[in-house]
């Protein structure tokens, strides 16, 4: 029987800006339907990964994989078909402030996808109903939302086209605990109810023990330790205590 290989994987990436190498032989890997978060200190290239994953930056060696194929190797119409199937939660949400509610999460459909505004509306207020927002803020803007609501649109623009991959960009910085919590939550009962593959980068511990099946420090360069949220506490790595803990190694 044929093995499928991982949704998702970076191969022995190797990144620099000007002079200075942020990954270096860098190797991840996520399984379908897997929720992996990515911590680590400041600098280290967690948001570089991301954005390798996204497209949104070219590797200097190495690749990064789509269900087994190099996503740089695509090109056309394979290269958008591929990536639209990855959905964002951009840190910050990242909405637009001249567009509506409504035009904010249905951007792709009207932009790249060229759905019918009535149609992309339709599927704009289901997903606010999923994200647990009211239809009447359709019409409102950005700046008429609260931080948490703004973050539940930006969900709710990731996961509008039921995407097969949701990457998650710090997506609790700047809520109140609560809030943060109420956000964790939705996250996992959408990675759950797509069945798909998720990526987080975050600081937050108490999120990404909420959020991820796994959890993978990154240091230097590389991934120096991986296991689940339980075994944080108990890693006998020097960088992921130091992480938990706060305290130097």
């Amino acid at each position: 029987m044929r093995v499928a290989p991982p949704r998702l994987q970076w191969c022995g990436i190797r990144k620099a800006f000007g002079g200075q190498t942020v990954l270096d032989n860098f190797d991840l890997e996520v399984a379908r339907g897997r929720s992996l978060v990515v911590i680590g200190g400041s600098g280290q290239g967690k948001s570089v990964a991301m954005k390798l994953a996204l497209g949104l930056l070219s590797p200097d060696a190495g690749a990064v994989l789509l269900d087994g194929q190099s996503l740089a190797a695509l090109g056309g119409r394979a290269r958008r078909s591929a990536f639209a199937r990855l959905g964002v939660l951009f840190q910050g949400a990242a909405l637009f402030d001249s567009l509506t509610v409504w035009e904010n999460i249905a951007f792709r459909l009207l932009n790249a996808d060229r759905t019918p505004r009535a149609a992309a509306r339709a599927r704009a207020e289901a997903a606010l109903q999923r994200v647990c927002l009211d239809c009447d803020l359709a019409e409102r803007y950005p700046e008429e939302l609260s931080g948490g609501m703004q973050k539940r649109v930006g969900l709710a623009r990731a996961i509008v086209t039921d995407p097969d991959v949701l990457f998650f960009d710090e997506p609790t910085t700047g809520l109140d605990p609560v809030t943060a919590r109420a956000i964790d939550d939705l996250i996992v009962d959408q990675v759950r109810r797509l069945g798909c593959t998720a990526i987080s980068i975050t600081h937050d511990l108490a999120s990404a023990r909420v959020i991820g099946d796994e959890i993978a420090m990154l240091h230097g360069g590389r991934i120096v330790w991986r296991g689940p949220p339980a075994a944080l506490d108990c890693s006998a790595n020097p960088y992921v205590e130091e992480f938990v803990s706060g305290r130097a190694p």
